[in-house]
């Protein structure tokens, strides 16, 4: 249902599952294209060991070991 002021759409209702269909391609593209971002990073060697990036949060977050 589109909901008009002046004659112009202003609002769409739609029912959850209607709209959930709407979501679920948006995230999965979204999620498609972080995970080729990130091959293409690590193609180019823009990586690091996970074992500093640890090291990094628990100086960052006060977390002992």
């Amino acid at each position: 249902m589109i909901l008009t002021v002046n004659g112009k759409a202003a609002a769409v209702v739609q029912d959850a599952a209607a709209y959930q269909r709407l979501l679920d391609p948006a995230a999965a593209a979204s999620a498609a294209e972080g995970i080729r971002q990130g091959r293409e990073q690590m193609a180019q060697g823009q990586t690091r060991p996970a074992q500093d990036v640890f090291n990094d949060m628990r100086g960052e977050y006060g977390i002992s070991r």
